[in-house]
């Protein structure tokens, strides 16, 4: 059998581990840390679980045909539950709960903003025709500059909205700002601001309102938690607490692992999950990496970072399943974490109270809060030994006070919490950029890192440092690429 190497058991490997697994690869997966998932992990104490990194769900029939793909049913392994309202956006002088049935979130933005209802159901209507325009070309490898000349490439031309922002499309049809908002705070996840993030992203809130937003029973990670069973059930191995230290390259090719324990093992192909610019760094001789040196690599443009807090509280909050807090000058706010690189004074934040939804994930009759604040990426320089007592408090007090738990601090049983500095030391997540390589037009598709890696023959990437980008959907599908290309790979070395 032909011999396969993942490295990192996060989203993007662990459904290459499955989809190649089917397929017929005899695939070992090496993961450094003690539980899969990576960033879409969990954790628990005392009885409360949270996820570590993504929260959000959706498209939810992409990760079914990824399952269907290795013969299997995402819903033998995962319970989806469709959230309603999706989330609740919170100004200080207004609150939205956004919907998925088109319905009611047309009454929701004539309730607040009377006469543009019409103009949401233009903006769906638009950014439908956008979606299946652009999805052919994000569900295919970008090997070439020739692939832009492709009939489909200049057919999803305009839709890239090359020289539009994220907020200049939305512009086009609403006019106040907080319901601009509502529909380009989802360049976060991508790690971005809505006044930089190319016009093409209006497909994130889009996906939303189309597709909804799911919350898998026992949290996120239970995602990858079911790809790894699946994976395994097909014959393939996933080595948790064994870490890579290296990628030995022979004649410009990737030939073998060494591992921390300083064991060699040799794989006939190896894809790297782990963090892009991370693994470069310190896998690959820099020598041996011309168009991904450490000079170039700090040349890139990389997303925001995150500052965490889980509470583990007592009593429950009522708060919805998903809840933003937006800063009074968001602008304002986006600009210090993205151009000042500064901390910002009045942050914005995200709060998931999951326990509304899932009794699982906190003992009865309490709560497991889920607190996210973008900050700067660690190239800003902020010393978090110094800062992070300080920003903790403020983020929390904003949240007593904004989310309406004013007693918030004395009912706190458990709490963690995970800076930027604890994100690239702890979870090796380069400069701590916990969305990764930014998502501009210069770090899209064609010129992202390829799902065939250019510099090393045998070397193949999934994640959200390669086409198509961050977040779980593409992610999912750069999984799908990758795999087919190795599987053509090797049919067409068959025939020769």
């Amino acid at each position: 059998m032909t011999q396969v190497a993942v490295i990192g058991a996060g989203p993007g490997g662990l459904a290459a581990s499955m989809l190649l697994q089917a397929k017929g690869y005899d695939v070992t997966t090496f993961e450094k840390q003690s539980y899969v998932g990576g960033r879409t992990s969990s954790f628990s104490e005392s009885g409360f679980t949270f996820d570590l990194g993504p929260t959000f769900f959706s498209m939810p029939h992409i990760l079914e045909e990824v399952f269907e793909e290795a013969g299997k049913k995402l819903e033998d392994y995962v319970e989806l539950i469709r959230l309603d309202p999706m989330y609740t956006l919170k100004f200080s002088d207004l609150t939205i709960r956004a919907s998925s049935d088109e319905e009611k979130m047309y009454a929701e933005i004539e309730k607040h903003f009377p006469g543009y209802g019409p103009a949401y159901v233009n903006f769906m209507k638009d950014t439908r025709k956008k979606l299946s325009v652009l999805s052919p070309i994000l569900q295919e490898k970008h090997a070439s500059l020739l692939d832009y000349l492709r009939p489909r490439s200049l057919k999803a031309l305009p839709e890239l909205e090359i020289g539009s922002s994220l907020y200049d499309v939305l512009s086009r049809y609403f006019a106040d700002e907080r319901l601009k908002l509502s529909f380009t705070f989802q360049s976060k996840y991508l790690g971005m601001s809505p006044w930089d993030c190319p016009g093409a992203f209006t497909i994130l809130s889009f996906m939303e309102h189309e597709y909804g937003v799911y919350h898998p029973k026992g949290g996120v990670n239970q995602l990858t938690k079911a790809l790894a069973k699946a994976a395994e059930e097909e014959g393939a191995e996933i080595r948790t607490g064994t870490g890579v230290k290296k990628i030995n390259i022979e004649n410009g090719r990737a030939e073998s692992l060494e591992l921390d324990d300083g064991s060699i093992h040799h794989f006939d192909h190896i894809v790297m999950n782990a963090d892009f610019a991370h693994s470069m760094k310190h896998l690959i001789d820099n020598g041996q990496r011309k168009k991904y040196s450490d000079e170039k690599l700090k040349k890139k443009k990389y997303s925001c970072s995150t500052f965490m807090i889980y509470l583990g509280i007592s009593g429950k909050v009522d708060l919805d399943h998903h809840t933003v807090l937006f800063a009074d000058d968001y602008k304002r706010n986006v600009d210090e974490i993205m151009k000042d690189q500064v901390l910002p004074d009045d942050p914005s934040i995200y709060v998931q109270n999951a326990a509304a939804t899932d009794n699982t994930l906190a003992p009865e009759g309490k709560s497991a809060l889920y607190i996210l604040a973008p900050v700067p990426n660690n190239l800003s320089g902020i010393d978090w030994k110094n800062n992070e007592q300080a920003f903790r408090d403020l983020v929390l007090t904003t949240v007593a006070e904004r989310a309406g738990i004013p007693d918030l601090e004395s009912r706190i049983e458990v709490e963690r919490v995970l800076s930027p500095q604890g994100w690239e030391e702890d979870k090796f997540i380069y400069e701590g950029a916990t969305f990764n390589l930014a998502h501009n037009l210069g770090q899209m598709m064609y010129f992202r890192p390829h799902n065939e890696f250019d510099d090393i023959k045998g070397l193949w990437l999934t994640g959200g440092g390669t086409h198509p980008g961050s977040g779980l959907p593409t992610i999912f599908e750069s999984a799908r690429i990758t795999s087919s290309l190795i599987t053509t790979h090797d049919r067409k070395k068959v025939r020769t």
